[in-house]
């Protein structure tokens, strides 16, 4: 009896599937919550709180925001102060805000996946994804400042 339970198991773990696991829980969620305290793994959680998607849809439109608005104010006689961003902006706008708008929704999915969990053992990853937000709302209210005050529309 024993060896016919053996023979029926599976020779791969299926908990090793993460990407696969994600996948079916965006589009069957089970899992509301972690099953255990210690669980803290990506796959832990199959339904996110609608808050993140609120968050997360935030921070995307005040990016692209930025990113035109980045565009205008070097059009306007501005200089971009990261390296590799002026160097993109420089050579295509299009590479520029596609870039830009890239790298920011891949952070943002990165971060709104950990959300529930904590960065370096204390900080919570909701308040990282709190803060970009909130980061980039400054970001816009300031290059709308710059635009008002020291580069007026001709």
């Amino acid at each position: 009896m024993a060896e016919t339970a053996q023979e029926r198991r599976r020779p791969a773990d299926r908990r090793q599937r993460t990407f696969k696991a994600l996948i079916h829980g965006s589009f069957a969620p089970r899992r509301y919550g972690p099953r255990r305290d210690s669980d803290r793994s990506i796959a832990a959680v199959d339904w996110h709180h609608p808050q993140w998607l609120a968050v997360a849809i935030l921070t995307l439109l005040l990016s692209t925001a930025d990113a035109i608005l980045t565009i205008t104010l070097l059009s306007r006689g501005a200089t971009e102060a990261n390296p590799i961003m002026n160097q993109l902006v420089h050579d295509s706008p299009n590479a520029f805000a596609l870039v830009k708008i890239g790298l920011t929704s891949g952070g943002i999915v990165v971060l709104t996946m950990l959300a529930r969990m904590r960065a370096f053992g204390r900080v919570p990853v909701s308040f990282i994804l709190y803060m970009t937000l909130f980061g980039y709302a400054g970001l816009v209210g300031y290059e709308f400042w710059l635009l008002e005050t020291l580069f007026p529309a001709p």
